[in-house]
C-alpha cells in the first residue's frame, strides 16, 4: 500500500520533476499547503475514503512531482473546479487520469444496497458541483446494445439479504434514525411536488433541486434506520433518481439521464418495488427510442413486462404496452405495433373499470397520454414506411383526441405541446402545411413557458421539414419567422 496519504508510484532520481501545472493552480488558489490538505481530507471522508490522511508534507510531494492514487486526483480536480468556478480536469493538474469510478463510468454497477447508496451519493454530488452543460454529459458515454441490456437483466435476480450486505454498526457509532413518520411523509410528498413541477414547467427549471433532494436522501440512507424506513427511503431515492434522469433527458443531457435511470433501477430493487422498476425501465426505453435504438427499447420494455407481470397495475401494464408499440413502430413492424396498441387500449379499460389507487409516478398515464402514445406509434410507422399516408390517416383521429384532452389539462403543458407538434407532423405527412403551421404556432407559445429542450428540438425539426417540403408557402414563412423570435437559440440545460 502507498501509505495513509494515498500516494501512488512516484518518479525517482533524475526522472522526478516538479508538477508545474499543479503548482500554478495551487499558487492561484491562495491556499496554504495545510489548507489544501485539510480540504482533501474532508472531501475524502465525504466519499467514504476514511483511510486518507493528507498533511503538508504530502502536498509538498505532489507539487514536487509525485502522482497520488485515486481518489486524490479526482478530489483535487473537484476542489480546484469549485475554487475557480470552471472545470479543472485531472489532466489540467498535471496528474495521470485514473480509471473513472463506477459512479461516473458505465452502467454495469454492483447490485447491493450500500454500494447503490454510495454511487447515487457520489454521482449526485458531482452533478451538483459540475452541473454545467456538457461537462458531465461529455465525461460519460452512453451505453447501448448488450452492454446496456445485460446489466439491466440482473434486476430480475433476487437480492442477497441485507444482513450479508452491510455489517452492523459498532455500538459506539450506533444512533437511532432521526426520521419520524411525518418527515418520511413530507419527503414523499416533496417528490410528488417535483413531479408536478416537471410536468408543468419542463425539466430545465427544477433539475438541480431534484438532484439536491436526491443527495439529501442518500445521506439519510447512510444513517442507521429501521428496516421499514430504509425501504421507504430507497423508494424515494428511486423516484427522485428517475425524475432526475427524466429531467436530464428532457433538457438533452442524454448520458447523464441514462446514469440516473440505472441508479434509480438499483434503488427500486433495494425497495423491492417491481412496478416502480418497470416504470424506470420504460423511461430508459423511451430514451432509446429517442436515440434511434428501438431494438434496445424493445428489450428494456420486455424486461419491464416480465419483471412486473405479477404485480403491476393495469394502468402500468397499459403504459408498458404503449411503449412496446412505439418500439415496434420504429422497428417497422406494423402487425406487432397494432397488436401492442390494442393491448394498451384494452388494459387501460381494465384500469378505468377497476379504479384502484395507483402510485403517483404512473398517474400521468391518462386517457390523453394513452392516445398520444398510440398516435405517435402510427405516426412513427408512417415515417418508417416512407411517409405512408395510410398510417398517417390512422394517427390523425387518435392524435386529435390526445390534443383535445390535453388542451383541458393545465398540469401537463409539456405533453400538450408535444402532442400539438405531433399533430403538426401528421398534417405535414398529409400534405396540409397550413394546418400544421397553426398547431406548431400553438406549441411555440407553450415552449416559451416550458423549459424543455425536447419540445424545442421537436419544434425545430418540424419547422425544418415544413421548410424543406413547403418552403415557399406564406404560412410556413410566417412560422419560420415566429420560430426565430420565440426560440432564437437552445436554452441552457441546468
Amino acid at each position: 500500500m502507498g501509505g495513509s496519504g494515498g500516494s501512488g508510484t512516484t518518479a525517482t532520481g533524475t526522472d522526478k520533476r516538479p508538477n508545474e501545472l499543479l503548482g500554478s493552480w495551487f499558487v492561484r488558489s491562495g491556499w496554504s499547503k495545510g489548507e489544501l490538505a485539510r480540504q482533501v481530507n474532508r472531501r475524502a471522508r465525504q466519499l467514504g475514503a476514511n483511510h486518507i490522511s493528507t498533511d503538508t508534507s504530502r502536498v509538498r510531494r505532489w507539487l514536487d512531482g509525485e502522482n497520488p492514487r485515486e481518489p486524490i486526483p479526482r478530489i483535487l480536480s473537484e476542489l480546484f473546479s469549485e475554487r475557480f468556478g470552471c472545470v479543472v480536469a485531472v489532466e489540467d493538474l498535471g496528474l495521470r487520469a485514473a480509471h473513472q469510478s463506477p459512479s461516473v463510468s458505465g452502467v454495469d454497477l454492483p447490485w447491493t444496497g450500500p454500494q447503490t447508496v454510495a454511487l447515487i451519493s457520489e454521482y449526485s454530488r458531482s452533478d451538483l458541483m459540475l452541473a454545467r452543460r456538457g461537462f458531465l454529459g461529455t465525461s460519460l458515454a452512453l451505453s447501448a446494445g448488450p452492454s446496456l441490456i445485460e446489466p439491466m437483466q440482473r434486476w430480475l435476480v433476487p437480492s442477497p439479504s441485507a444482513s450479508r450486505e452491510q455489517p452492523e454498526p459498532a455500538a459506539a457509532s450506533r444512533r437511532p434514525g432521526r426520521l419520524s413518520q411525518p418527515e418520511l411523509d413530507l419527503l414523499e410528498s416533496t417528490t410528488v411536488m417535483f413531479r408536478q413541477w416537471d410536468a408543468q414547467c419542463g425539466g430545465g427549471l427544477r433539475r438541480k433541486a431534484v438532484v439536491g433532494q436526491l443527495h439529501e436522501v442518500t445521506d439519510l440512507l447512510q444513517e442507521p434506520q429501521p428496516e421499514a424506513t430504509t425501504k421507504r427511503l430507497f423508494k424515494v431515492a428511486a423516484e427522485l433518481a428517475e425524475l432526475a434522469g427524466w429531467m436530464s433527458y428532457d433538457v438533452g443531457l442524454q448520458p447523464t439521464a441514462q446514469k440516473y435511470f440505472v441508479l434509480a433501477l438499483h434503488a427500486a430493487k433495494e425497495a423491492a418495488d417491481k412496478p416502480l422498476g418497470s416504470y424506470i425501465l420504460s423511461s430508459m426505453s423511451r430514451q432509446m427510442i429517442h436515440l434511434g435504438r428501438p431494438d434496445d427499447a424493445l428489450e428494456l420494455i420486455h424486461l419491464a413486462q416480465y419483471g412486473s407481470r405479477d404485480c403491476a397495475s393495469p394502468r402500468t401494464q397499459s403504459m408498458l404496452y404503449a411503449m412496446e408499440a412505439r418500439a415496434y413502430a420504429n422497428m417497422g413492424q406494423p402487425g406487432k405495433c397494432k397488436r401492442a396498441v390494442r393491448m394498451a387500449e384494452d388494459t387501460f379499460e381494465d384500469a378505468v373499470e377497476v379504479d384502484e389507487p395507483d402510485p403517483d409516478w404512473i398517474r400521468f398515464f391518462s386517457e390523453a397520454e394513452l392516445h398520444g402514445e398510440n398516435s405517435h406509434s402510427y405516426r412513427d410507422l408512417a415515417y418508417v414506411a416512407g411517409r405512408s399516408p395510410t398510417y398517417a390517416s390512422l394517427a390523425e383521429p387518435v392524435m386529435q383526441k390526445a390534443v383535445d384532452l390535453f388542451e383541458k389539462d393545465t398540469e401537463h403543458q409539456r405533453s400538450y405541446a408535444l402532442n400539438l407538434i405531433g399533430m403538426g407532423t401528421v398534417h405535414l405527412l398529409q400534405k396540409e402545411p397550413e394546418q400544421s403551421a397553426v398547431l406548431v404556432k400553438k406549441a411555440l407559445t407553450i415552449a416559451k413557458k416550458v423549459r424543455s429542450e425536447r419540445v424545442n428540438t421537436r419544434i425545430r425539426k418540424t419547422v425544418d421539414t415544413a421548410v424543406r417540403d413547403f418552403g415557399d408557402l406564406a404560412a410556413v414563412v410566417d412560422l419560420t419567422d415566429q420560430l426565430a423570435v420565440d426560440l432564437p437559440e437552445t436554452a441552457e440545460a441546468v
